[in-house]
């Protein structure tokens, strides 16, 4: 619930641990009220191929906007026979592992690239933890318990010491990301959105980013012409640099 009038509903992915980030999914449901019109206008007149483009934070809304466009395909809410391609550019990661699987499987074929300048800092965010609770069911981790015990006392006591030790960090942080980029984030939004409901909050923050990867490598020249300076912590971030890099690289 955004305002009073306006509830998003939305269904990114199907696997039930899928997670996409609380800020980019705002920014998705204004896009896509705004959006959602003129595709039906452009498709009264005709056309059938959208391009879907981004760059920063706007790369990391065109993901879950491709995610949402396709399911109301799939619900029929729009005309199947349009073609969605995705470019995002300097984007941070949109959602957990799940989400990247689902998005990238939805745009398999070569509908979805993520362009990325090597030395760019955005992309590298948010902060990522993988928890043990992040990895497919059937894996050593979860099933660690009945391993532990199998080996039998005093060896499983040293080994039970050794996992928590190894379990309980990454947990402890997690939850302390959630706190402040979550709660504690949400009521500053209610500042510029009053009416604002917290969602229910998905216990992690393993973020991966998601796409075909195109990725810029600098070179000496870059640095000459974009020179790492202390506090210009945009420098390779700016559209200038990643136009750069595309000319001669591309």
């Amino acid at each position: 619930k955004l305002e009073d009038k306006f509830t998003f509903n939305y269904h990114l992915a199907d696997h039930p641990q899928a997670a996409v980030h609380i800020g980019w999914l705002i920014g998705t449901a204004y896009l896509s009220r705004d959006m959602l019109p003129r595709i039906d206008a452009l498709y009264e007149k005709g056309f059938r191929d959208v391009i879907i483009m981004g760059h920063s934070q706007g790369g990391a809304i065109t993901y879950l906007l491709t995610s949402h466009l396709k399911q109301l395909q799939r619900d029929g809410r729009l005309p199947s026979d349009i073609r969605f391609k995705t470019y995002a550019s300097a984007a941070p990661k949109p959602g957990n592992m799940h989400y990247a699987y689902a998005y990238e499987f939805d745009t398999k074929g070569g509908w979805a690239f993520n362009v990325v300048n090597a030395v760019d800092w955005v992309p590298e965010g948010p902060f990522s933890i993988q928890m043990m609770d992040d990895f497919n069911p059937l894996n050593p981790f979860i099933i660690s318990d009945d391993a532990i015990k199998s080996v039998g006392f005093p060896k499983s006591l040293g080994l039970r010491y050794t996992f928590n030790h190894l379990k309980r960090p990454p947990a402890k942080a997690s939850k302390r990301y959630q706190r402040y980029l979550g709660k504690k984030l949400g009521k500053y939004i209610r500042k510029t959105l009053p009416e604002y409901e917290d969602p229910i909050y998905y216990p992690s923050a393993n973020y991966m980013r998601a796409g075909i990867p195109i990725i810029l490598q600098p070179d000496e020249t870059y640095f000459e012409a974009f020179p790492n300076v202390e506090k210009e912590i945009w420098v390779n971030h700016m559209l200038e640099a990643y136009l750069h890099l595309t000319e001669k690289l591309y």
